[in-house]
């Protein structure tokens, strides 16, 4: 009988590197949706954008606003899609990422989706830019608009995937895949195995010490990975 499991991806660092672009077009969305030009930004490593967004409110001197937000979004996804081919030129897919998702598509049993601080608008934007998004579930996927803390996000994209295929996944059966301790903490407290992968700024010993289940160096052993996922 084949056994069932979500595969989480977090995106930036992990799956992606956007080479700066990220930023500009949050300020530039910012700026647009505020009136006011962005003169630093909150800190958003392993954060969701609604965090992020609301912080940087607060750097600027500026009254939150449901309406900020969906604006923000908004106009955020469309830079993205407006700076797609700059974003191909000094972005790129990380070592071994599309090669990981193709080998696990192959696995049976296994649905493949994200969990990540983006909104849902610009993770979709950014993963069919650069060709990922055909590997992925993202209906299921849980987003930085669904909740301000990253662990209640697990059981989010939990319930959407049991309510997508009517299968239920257990902490055992779902596995989170990012690249910061914050990822780690997020997919521990939340119900989730976690794989971590040190592509981003965190060092193997820091992700360890969070408390990752297993720390890979990059994504490029597809072989190991499946068997971690799978074990």
């Amino acid at each position: 009988m084949v056994t069932s499991r979500l595969v989480l991806w977090d995106i930036d660092h992990t799956l992606i590197e956007t080479g700066g672009v990220g930023r500009e077009v949050f300020a530039s969305a910012f700026a647009e949706v505020t009136g006011t030009p962005m003169k630093d930004m909150a800190e958003v490593s392993g954060r969701t954008e609604l965090v992020i967004f609301g912080e940087t409110l607060d750097m600027h001197g500026i009254p939150h606003s449901d309406d900020y937000f969906e604006r923000f979004i908004d106009l955020q996804a469309q830079g993205y899609e407006e700076r797609a081919h700059e974003m191909r030129l000094r972005g790129r897919v990380l070592p071994g990422a599309l090669d990981a998702l193709q080998a696990l598509s192959r696995v049976p049993g296994i649905t493949q989706s994200v969990l990540t601080g983006n909104t849902k608008a610009s993770a979709e934007a950014k993963l069919r830019i650069f060709g990922l998004n055909r590997l992925l579930d993202l209906e299921i996927g849980a987003y930085g608009e669904d909740d301000p803390v990253r662990a209640r996000l697990v059981p989010v994209a939990q319930d959407r995937a049991r309510g997508k295929n009517g299968l239920t996944y257990s902490p055992d059966l779902t596995v989170l895949i990012g690249d910061t301790p914050q990822d780690v903490i997020a997919g521990r407290d939340g119900g989730a195995r976690v794989i971590a992968i040190a592509s981003g700024e965190s060092s193997t010993a820091d992700l360890k010490a969070a408390g990752a289940d297993v720390v890979f160096p990059d994504l490029t052993d597809s072989a190991a990975l499946i068997w971690t996922v799978t074990g």
